[in-house]
C-alpha cells in the first residue's frame, strides 16, 4: 500500500471515521434512550424519544443492547480475518470498507422506524435489536478496516502519533456536534428529525475509497508479509502479552467512558445541569489538552501520561456528581463547565489511546515476526470495549434509568459508577510492561530511524 508522506495526508485521512463516528454516537447516545422515557424530564421527553412513550420492553431490551455490544466485539475477529485475508483486484481493504458502509447505513435508517407505535411491544423491541446488531456489526468491519489502514499507510511511531493526535481532534469535533449541537437542534426538533440531518456526514468514510492505493493482489504469488487465516491470527495476537495486558487496562477505561458517553443525555436532563455548556467545555479545549498530553508522554513516557488522564477524568466525573446536588441557578452553571473543564483535559486523550496502542503494537508485531494481522488487534480490542460497553450501557444505564422512575434517584450516580471505572483503570496500569509505560518517551522515540514527516 502506498504510504502518506505529508502533515496534510495525514490530517485529510485521520478525518475519515468523522462522520460514521458520530453515526455511532446518533445510535448510543440518543437513539437507543429514545425508546424508553424513563431518565428523562419535562420537554426532553418530547423531543428526545420517539413517542413519549416506551417502545420496547425494558428488560429485553437491556438484553439485546447487552447482547449486540457482545455481537459487535465478537464479530471484530471474523470481520478482521476478513479484511486481513480478502483478495480481489481491487486489493483488500476498499472492499472490506464498501461491505461494511452500505449495511450500515441502511440498518442506520431502518432504526428511525417505528413498526409499531402503541406502546412497549416484543415486536419493537426485537425489531429494534436486529438493526441494532446489524449497525455495529457493519460498523465494526469498516472502522476495523479503517484502522488496520494506520499500520500499512504510515511509516513509523512519529506517524502513527500524529495520526492518533489529529483522529483524536476529529473525535472532539464529532463530540461536539453530537453533544453540541445536536442537543442543541433538539430543543425545537425531534430526535429522529436531527439522525437524519447528521446523515451526509457519513460522506466523510469516502476518503480512503480515494486516498488508498493497494494494487490488486487476487492473484499474487506471494505476499511480503505473512497473512494468518481467522484463528491462527487470532491466537498470534493473543499471544502478545503486552497487548492483552493494555486490553485489561483498557476495558476497565472504556467502561466508565461509555457509561458516561452513554448516559449523558438521561444524566444532565434529570441532575438539571446544561449539556450544551457542560460539553462546549468539555470538548472545545482538547487540541491544547492534547498537547500536555503529549508533552507529558514525551517527557515521562506513556505510563505517565495516561495515568494522568485517568486521575483527571475520575475527578471530572466526581465533580459532576456533587455539582449536580447544587441549587439551580448561576452557581451551578458556573460548577457546571468548570467540571467539564476538568474533564477535557482527559476525554481526548482517552481517545487517542484507542488508536495508538493497537497499532504501535502491530507494527512491532510485524517487523518482528512478518505477521500482517494489524486488524486483528483493533478487533480483539473492540471485543475487550464492546463486553466493556455492553455492561456499561446496556445493564448499569438501563438499571440507572428505570430506577429513576417514580421519584428514584439512581441516575445521579452514574459519574460515580464512571469514576470507579477509571480507578480500576488506573490500579491496573502497574501491570503494563516496561516497554509499554516508556512509549512514547522523547529518548525512545529518538532512537527511531524510519521515514520522515514532510
Amino acid at each position: 500500500m502506498k504510504k502518506l508522506r505529508t502533515k496534510g495526508q495525514i490530517t485529510v485521512y485521520a478525518m475519515s471515521g468523522m462522520g460514521i463516528n458520530l453515526l455511532n454516537t446518533m445510535m448510543g447516545s440518543y437513539l437507543c434512550s429514545a425508546l424508553l422515557v424513563g431518565g428523562f424530564s419535562g420537554d426532553a421527553v418530547k423531543f428526545q424519544t420517539y413517542a413519549q412513550r416506551d417502545l420496547v420492553v425494558a428488560a429485553l431490551w437491556a438484553s439485546f443492547v447487552l447482547v449486540s455490544k457482545i455481537i459487535d466485539g465478537v464479530i471484530d475477529i471474523p470481520m478482521a480475518a476478513l479484511t486481513d485475508g480478502l483478495r480481489t483486484k481491487w486489493g483488500r481493504r476498499r472492499p472490506s470498507l464498501l461491505l461494511g458502509l452500505a449495511p450500515l447505513l441502511l440498518s442506520y435508517v431502518f432504526f428511525l422506524f417505528i413498526p409499531q407505535p402503541s406502546g412497549a411491544t416484543v415486536f419493537n423491541t426485537v425489531y429494534y435489536g436486529v438493526m441494532l446488531c446489524v449497525f455495529y456489526t457493519s460498523y465494526t468491519l469498516t472502522m476495523v478496516t479503517y484502522y488496520a489502514t494506520y499500520t500499512e499507510i504510515l511509516e513509523n511511531e512519529r506517524q502513527r502519533s500524529l495520526m492518533s493526535n489529529v483522529k483524536s481532534v476529529c473525535d472532539i469535533v464529532y463530540f461536539i456536534l453530537g453533544f453540541v449541537v445536536v442537543r442543541m437542534l433538539l430543543n425545537g426538533l425531534n430526535i429522529r428529525v436531527v439522525a437524519l440531518i447528521v446523515l451526509p456526514l457519513s460522506a466523510t468514510m469516502l476518503i480512503p475509497f480515494f486516498m488508498i492505493k493497494e494494487p490488486s493482489n487476487k492473484d499474487a504469488p506471494k505476499e511480503k508479509t505473512k497473512s494468518l487465516h481467522l484463528f491462527p491470527s487470532l491466537r498470534h495476537t493473543l499471544k502478545n502479552a503486552d497487548f492483552v495486558k493494555w486490553m485489561i487496562v483498557y476495558s476497565f477505561m472504556t467502561f466508565g467512558v461509555q457509561l458516561f458517553l452513554g448516559g449523558i443525555n438521561e444524566y444532565f436532563s434529570f441532575v438539571g445541569m446544561n449539556m450544551i455548556y457542560v460539553m462546549c467545555a468539555a470538548f472545545a479545549p482538547v487540541p491544547f489538552t492534547l498537547i500536555l498530553f503529549n508533552k507529558i508522554q514525551k517527557s515521562f513516557g506513556f505510563g505517565a501520561a495516561f495515568r494522568y488522564i485517568l486521575i483527571i477524568f475520575s475527578v471530572g466525573m466526581l465533580a459532576m456528581f456533587g455539582t449536580g446536588f447544587a441549587p439551580d441557578g448561576a452557581v451551578k452553571l458556573a460548577l457546571s463547565i468548570v467540571t467539564g473543564l476538568i474533564s477535557s483535559f482527559a476525554i481526548g486523550a482517552m481517545f487517542a489511546v484507542a488508536y495508538s496502542i493497537p497499532s504501535q503494537l502491530a507494527a512491532e508485531e510485524e517487523e518482528k515476526s512478518g505477521v500482517s494481522n494489524s486488524a486483528m488487534y483493533f478487533a480483539v480490542q473492540g471485543l475487550f470495549a464492546g463486553v466493556a460497553s455492553g455492561i456499561a450501557t446496556g445493564v448499569v444505564l438501563v438499571a440507572l434509568k428505570k430506577g429513576s422512575e417514580n421519584g428514584g434517584n439512581a441516575m445521579t450516580y452514574m459519574t460515580v459508577i464512571c469514576a470507579a471505572g477509571a480507578l480500576v483503570s488506573l490500579a491496573l496500569t502497574f501491570i503494563l510492561p516496561k516497554s509499554l509505560l516508556t512509549l512514547g518517551k522523547k529518548s525512545n522515540v529518538n532512537k527511531d530511524q524510519g521515514g520522515n514527516i514532510s
